[in-house]
Order: C-alpha cells, then structure tokens, then sequence
C-alpha cells in the first residue's frame, strides 16, 4: 500500500507539475515584466545631444564666436553664447581674390551691416538691421519705429546642443558660409547684358569650402572660396579666367564686435565733402530731416587740455611686403603728409607708418591691420582704390586699406581703354553694383598714368635727364598716395579744388615750389607740364592742400560746442576751400552744371588753360617721330605716345565744354559771410570764349592736326595673333571723330540746351539762339562753300544727324520748343549752306547726302 501510496504522490505531484507549468511560466514572465518595470522606473539615462560630444572630434577655434570645425571632413559649428543672443554686431566682407570678368578683384570692400542673432524655440537665426532711420525716443513716435521697415532675415539653424549651465547654444552653421547668405558674391544679370556676355555659372556647393578661420576677441573671420560651375560657355572670359566653366571668387566674412567707446557721431554739412551713412529723421519736422553721419577714425587725445596731443591710438598703417623697395620711402612720405592737417586739427602723429615684415604672422586681408597693398594684375580695375569700413550705426571708421595697381606705374598703356576712359559717360557699373553703400572706387590712378605718360613725352622732346624723370615719378606717387589716403579717412572727392591758382602762377617756379598746386589732394587735375620748359615747377602736388587741412579739422578736431564748430565750417567761402564732388559725375555729356567741377582742368582759367594744353600738345606732334623712333625697336612707343598726346587734346576740349550753359554753384548757407548767390550762370564773355576755343581747336578745320606722315608709323607690335579681331590700321577718322562726338553730346544734351534756356531767366546773356548759331557757324562756315576735308565731313554729318534726332528721334520728346525751333532753323540753313554743289566731288557727294538728311527730315515733320 505504501509503495501504491507512494506512486500516487509522484503521479499526483506529476500531474499538478504539468498543469503548474503554464502558471509559473506567467508567474516568471510577470516578474520578469515586474523587474523591467522596476528598472525603467529607475532614473533615466539623459538621451540629449551634448555640446562636448558633438565636438569631440573637431578642432576649437576660440574667438568673438567660437568655431568648432570638423578635423575628418572640414564641416563647421558655431557656439552661440547666451549673452550675445540680441545683441548687434558688424558684418563686413572683402574680397580676398577674384577676377575682374566677375566684378570681383582683390581688396574690394562689401561694405558694413549691422545684425542680430536671436533664438526662437529650438532655432538660431540671423537678421540684419535697418538703422536708416532715426527716431528721437523722447518722441512718442518712437514707440512705432519699426512700422513698415522690413528687417532681413537671413537664416535660421537647429539647435544641435543646448549647455543650461554655461549659457551655450551650438548649431551647424557651414551654410551661413558657403552659400550666399551673407552677401551676394555672384554679381545680378545687368540690364542689357547679352547672352554672349561673360556670366558665373551656378554656385557649385561640392566645389565651394571655408579656406580658413582666424578668430580673435574682438572679430571671427572667415576665409570661403566660391566656386561657381557650368557644363559649357559661350565666352571663357579674359586670360585671367583659367576655364570659364569653373571660377572661383575668395571672399572674407568677418563678424566684428561693436566698439564700445565715447566715440560721437558728427553730421555731414554740403560745404565739406566726407563720405556717410545716410540716416533720416523720422520725428523731425525740418523739410530736410538729415541726420547724417560722416565717416571718420575715432582720434582721442592723451592730453584733452593740450592744443596739440598725441592721439591716444593713432592711425597706423602698414606697407605690405609686396610693395616694390624703391616705392616705400615715397609712400611713407605720401602718408605722412596727412600729419600736417592733424596737426591743425590738434592731433601730433596721427598718422603713423610700419612695413610688414617678411616673416609676419599676418595678412592683409586681417582686419585688424589697415594696409598699403600691391598688386599687378592682369586687368587692372583702378590705379589706386582707398575704401574703409564703418560701424554703420555711428559713422566710426574700424579700419581700411588702400590697393594700388603696379601697372600704373609703368609704361604699359593700352590705347583702346585710353580712348575708352577719355570718352567715358559714366561709371563702371559693376563697380557701382559692387560697393554701391560706400562709393570709394577712385579712377585716379588711371588718370595719373596718362598724365604721367603725357609728362614723360615733354621731358623726352625736351631731352631731359633721368633725375628729371625720377622726379616726375616721385611726385606723381605722392600725390596719388596722399588722394588714396585721403579716401580712408573719410573724404570724398573735391574736383572743384583746381581753382587754387592762376596759369601764370602754376608756370613760376619760384612761387610753387612748395606748395600743393591745388586747393585739395581730393581732386582729379591735370598734369603741370608748362609751355615754356625753363619755367617748369611742380607736376603735382607733393603736400595736401588748405581744403584738405580744413576738412580734416571738420572730420577731427574736438570742438567744445556748435558754435566753434560753425566758425570753422563759415570759412567755406574763401576761394581756396571752395569744394564740389562728383555726386553728378560730370564725366557724362550733360550732366553736372558748374563746369569748375571737373577732371583733367587745371588753374582758375581753365579755357586758357586748356588752349595752352592744346598748343603745347600741337608743338610737340612735330617731334614725336624723331624722339620716339629707335634703330632695332618696333613703332609701339610711338603709337602710344601719339594715342596719349591726342588724349590731353581731347580732354581740353572736354573741360572747355562744359562752360556752354555752365551755372556756377554756391553751398554756402544764407547769410553766410562771403556767399553769393546759389546759381549764377557763367558769363556771357566766358561762354563765348569757350564757344570760339572749341569751334577753333575742336570742330575747326586744322583741329587734332598731326602731321600726316606720322600716320605712317602709327603701328602696333605684333604678338601672335593678337590682330585677329580686327584690321591693325590706325583708326584715325573714328578715333578723331570720337573726341569730336564727346564735344557734341555735352553741347547737344537735352540738359544743356534746356539749361542755356531756363539760365536766361536767371542771368544768362548766351541765349540758347546765338549758341546754336554760333556752333552751326563753327561747323560749316569755314569751308561750306568750297572743299571739306574727311575730318570735317565726318563731323557736319554726325552734328547733323543729332539735329535730327532733336526733331524726329526716339529721345525728341526730351528736348525743349525752343530748341526744336532751333534745330529746324539750323537744318534749313544746312540745306541751303550745302545746295551750292562746289568742292571736289568727296566734298559734292557730302553735300548730297546733307541735302537728303534735310529733305526727308523737313519731309517728316511737315
């Protein structure tokens, strides 16, 4: 029984075992599930994004904004601090290296914005400032100063990484870079551009990358080299472009911090010229409501109660490594010169002078450094170029460099672009496109090398010595480098300021010597050469002028109140610091109105000037040949010395013109001690003038008179297949006519022949009808009646096409009644001067095509 006993237990323990199981699986899974619970109850391991991991294989690159960049792949991260979330600070970009086919060469200034980095929710973003305006905050206008202003939102990042404690935000910001965010490197499709023109491809982000990454406590720079790509083009560019279907433009981004100093905005006054940050405003209710800012260094005296202080951080700069040895003792004078007016202005050695070492840890494109730079590039963009960057909310210069082309310093001269710059109308756009916010482009440089040029070819048919020549260089360098300076610290151009003195002062010696020949530096003059070699002086300026010590007394000196300040700003009626740039660009045919506002004049006679120019020009066509021909050389010097002399002609003749309709201009305020009037026409005896000296040695019969047997030789030299866009004949004809054309556009110009009409009003005794009588006359009357020579055929038909065009072409409706009248008068007369079929048969063949020109156009306007 015990054993039967037994046998039941264990078939009984068996059975409840089997039918146990399950529940004890249950039972095991449950605690299993009970432990797992127990587990994800406890504490959480923190699965968020930390800033040390994201980093740790990336190097630190402390700075302004700290950069971690990636050591495997380059890629970068920006540290954004709590501190600086809303807070502003400067942009600033240049160009470290381009072409001129893309708008972009090396030193180009961008220009300056203010921006903001803000958070919203889990994003970083960047948005530019609009400080145009200016709202008094005592005004309860101000609570709506951002009505209807848009800011510029520029990007927004993730947060990849988010330190509490530290106050640290991380975003991968690579694209604020490498695409154009900051600022457009790819220039805009220009109006009429053809589609043969020179183009960038599309930014090509495989090719694009960050170059390099300086950051400093003050400034984080970043080095990005664009690239931009296309299958296939239709115009490779220049030379300088490698393959036009890959180009690269290297820019420099720099974050700057705001300075935090006294530094007090001074406003701009129209008697002065600086450059500035235009700012309106919005809570005044003057009809100019201008509160704008000029842009100068911030000086600071050691000794406040001092006449005369060291300033406390002067102006250094610094002469780049690259700057020929024999130029930089000239150079260091050019700069120093600018001592003289700080000095007026109570600041001793503001300016100071270093040269770069070889073994320098920097480069010019580091911010922190203003430097001279050399280049010589293929395509030479300007002879010298002095651009700063501003804070834009204050005016306050942080630094500057000035670029200067190697090329202008030589003999190289291209003989096409002479002509093109001589009969220029206006401004590079691109140029203008490129830094249109702060417009310190300067073709300056271009100009001296002409008129340089020009003054090498009189000492060489003078047969003067070579210290004769170095000294000629010297100054020609002074001058440029003291116009380039003045640029950098804040003044713009002064082409009134060749007033200073009489023609026969600028040919005595004994009294210029010394002394700058022009009231300002700041100008575009012409060269000095005089008719008379035993009287020649100074070629240009060697010091800065008493404009230029006046203005910089404005810019710099510390006044104790308005009133002082006013004192000196009321002087500006003196004839020495008279002042008017080129906002109007009165290198364009009718453009700016007072004709002492220009380039190339010189002395406060500028049609006697001018004639003299003319003179000497014609005198030493004579000699070219003999002085320019060399046993063994080719005929390249000869050409270009010809090309260059006809240059000062036409450029006389240019000045001159803009004395017909001219309006003297006068800034000065009412009331002002020595004002007069605001417009006062130019005298009937001037316009006459004028009208006689052009009729003479611009539309007259022996007018651009070279010797015909110097044609001959007027070749250039051959390399390669460099004459395979065209015939290489001189174009004696169409390069005359070009000159004669520039002449004929200024006289012909809507705006000049409404001004001549409207000045009649106000003083003008050249009434528009004995102007238009007398320019007629000058172009046909001499020889109407017998032979015309090419010269003048070429020009009776080009003025009388234009007559034309006042009656019945596309620009008619810009041109007054009276001068419609006018212009019908003079085509009758042309048709019956031209009905007298005399002249060889060149001359009759002219005529009959006047003759038709008139008939037709009396035709259509019947």
């Amino acid at each position: 029984m015990k054993s039967i006993s037994t046998v039941s237990k264990m078939l009984l323990l068996s059975a409840c075992l089997v039918f146990a199981t399950p529940d004890a699986q249950a039972q095991r899974k449950k605690k299993k599930k009970k432990g797992q619970t127990e587990a994800a109850a406890a504490p959480k391991k923190d699965k968020k994004k930390k800033i040390a991991d994201l980093v740790k294989a990336s190097e630190k690159i402390e700075g302004l904004f700290t950069i971690y960049r990636d050591t495997t792949n380059g890629s970068i991260q920006l540290l954004v601090k709590e501190d600086q979330l809303d807070k502003e600070f400067i942009y600033f970009n240049q160009i470290e290296n381009g072409v001129l086919d893309a708008f972009s060469f090396r030193g180009a200034y961008g220009g300056s914005r203010i921006f903001k980095v803000k958070k919203f929710y889990d994003k970083i973003e960047f948005e530019y400032q609009n400080y145009g305006y200016h709202f008094d905050e005592n005004s309860a206008l101000a609570k709506a100063k951002k009505a209807n202003i848009s800011e510029a939102p520029l990007a927004s990042f993730k947060i990849e990484a988010h330190d509490k404690e530290r106050g640290l935000y991380l975003i991968k910001a690579g694209d604020l870079f490498v695409k154009e965010t900051l600022s457009q490197v790819k220039p805009p499709r220009f109006p009429g551009s053809r589609p043969t023109d020179f183009t960038l491809g599309n930014l090509d982000k495989g090719k694009t990358k960050i170059k390099n990454i300086r950051n400093y406590p003050e400034n984080t720079d970043v080095a990005v080299s664009y690239v931009y790509s296309k299958p296939s083009v239709l115009n490779g560019g220049s030379n300088a472009v490698t393959d036009g279907r890959n180009v690269r433009v290297d820019v420099y981004h720099s974050f700057i911090a705001v300075p935090e100093n006294d530094y007090e905005p001074r406003f701009d006054d129209p008697r002065v010229g600086y450059f500035m940050t235009q700012t309106n405003d919005m809570t005044s209710v003057s009809a100019t409501n201008y509160r704008d800012m000029i842009h100068r260094w911030n000086l600071v005296k050691k000794d406040p109660n001092a006449a005369v202080s060291e300033p406390v951080e002067p102006i250094t700069w610094w002469i780049e490594n690259t700057t020929p040895e024999e130029f930089r003792e000239t150079i260091k004078e050019g700069v120093e010169r600018w001592n003289i007016a700080f000095e007026k202005a109570g600041f001793k050695n503001a300016m100071v002078v270093k040269v770069q070492p070889d073994d320098a840890d920097w480069d010019a494109g580091d911010i922190r450094y203003n430097v001279l730079r050399w280049t010589s590039s293929p395509q030479p963009p300007f002879g010298g170029y002095g651009p700063s960057f501003v804070n834009p909310k204050t005016g306050q210069i942080m630094g500057a460099d000035i670029m200067l082309e190697f090329v202008y310093h030589t003999n190289r001269v291209r003989v096409e672009k002479l002509f093109d710059d001589i009969t220029a109308q206006g401004k590079n756009m691109h140029l203008d496109w490129r830094n249109k916010k702060n417009q310190t482009y300067c073709s300056y440089g271009q100009m001296m090398q002409y008129n340089t040029q020009f003054g090498r070819a009189a000492l060489a048919l003078n047969n003067a010595d070579a210290l004769a020549m170095e000294g000629l260089k010297k100054e020609a360098m002074l001058e440029l480098i003291m116009h380039e300076v003045g640029h950098t610290l804040g003044l713009n151009h002064n082409m009134k300021a060749s007033q200073l003195f009489s023609p026969a002062q600028l040919s005595d010696p004994d009294f210029i010597k010394g002394k700058a020949l022009v009231g300002s530096v700041m100008d575009y003059t012409a060269i000095n050469v005089t008719n008379d070699p035993a009287k020649q002086g100074h070629y240009y300026s060697t010091t800065v002028g008493p404009y230029d010590v006046w203005a910089i007394q404005y810019g710099y000196q510390p006044f104790k109140n308005d009133s002082e300040m006013n004192t000196l700003l009321e002087q500006s009626t003196k004839p020495e610091l008279i002042f008017g740039n080129d906002a109007d660009d009165m290198r364009a045919p009718g453009k700016a109105i007072d004709p002492r506002v220009n380039t190339g004049d010189l002395s406060n006679d500028q049609i006697t000037y001018s004639i003299d120019r003319i003179k000497l020009v014609n005198r030493m066509f004579g000699k070219l040949k003999d002085r320019y021909t060399q046993k063994g050389k080719t005929y390249n010097d000869l050409r270009i010395a010809h090309a260059i002399l006809m240059g000062q002609y036409a450029q006389a003749g240019n000045v001159m013109s803009r004395f017909i309709g001219g309006v003297y201009v006068d800034r000065a305020m009412a009331g002002q001690a020595g004002e007069t009037r605001p417009y006062t026409p130019v005298s009937y005896e001037d316009q006459k003038r004028a009208m006689k000296a052009i009729n003479t040695h611009i539309f007259g019969k022996n007018a651009f008179n070279t010797p015909n047997e110097l044609y001959n030789y007027l070749a250039r030299q051959r390399r390669g297949y460099n004459f395979f866009g065209g015939p290489e004949d001189p174009k004696i004809h169409a390069t005359v006519l070009r000159f004669q054309r520039n002449v004929l556009r200024h006289l012909m110009h809507p705006n000049t022949l409404q001004r001549v009409s409207d000045s009649e009003l106000y003083g003008n005794k050249y009434d528009l009808a004995e102007y238009m009588t007398e320019l007629n006359n000058g172009i046909f009357a001499a020889d109407i009646y017998g032979s015309v020579n090419s010269f003048r055929q070429n020009l009776q038909l080009e003025y009388t096409n234009m007559l034309v065009e006042v009656l019945t072409g596309k620009s008619s409706g810009r041109y007054t009644n009276a001068t419609k009248s006018m212009a019908l008068y003079n085509l009758k007369k042309i048709g019956q001067m031209a009905s007298n079929n005399s002249g060889n048969v060149s001359t009759k063949a002219h005529k009959s095509h006047l003759k038709t020109l008139v008939n037709n156009t009396l035709k259509e306007v019947k």
